[in-house]
């Protein structure tokens, strides 16, 4: 799933459709495909920023993109520990 911004990207990325230049509304099932996007993609998007907001490290990083990931896996552990989430498996 991508914004707008990532139009005609490929396969497999869904983006959200765009209203016609002609003015007139979109199309009852586009408009029902852009909800349910625009309702996933919140998700993500509210954890990465509260993961950006909480730890500095992950703010402007130069690490490889291979480590990336432990990193992050790494901060979603704590946070969920620091916000009680997590139920007993530490």
């Amino acid at each position: 799933m991508a914004d707008s911004g990532y139009e005609c990207t490929g396969q497999g990325i869904k983006t959200p459709v765009k209203q016609p230049t002609d003015g007139k509304p979109l199309a009852t099932d586009n408009r029902a495909c852009n909800r349910l996007l625009r309702g996933l993609r919140w998700q993500g998007e509210r954890g990465f920023a509260i993961l950006v907001g909480r730890w500095k490290a992950l703010r402007r990083t130069t690490i490889s993109p291979t480590r990336i990931g432990d990193v992050v896996a790494a901060a979603l552990h704590l946070t969920h520990f620091e916000y009680k989430y997590l139920t007993g498996s530490c």
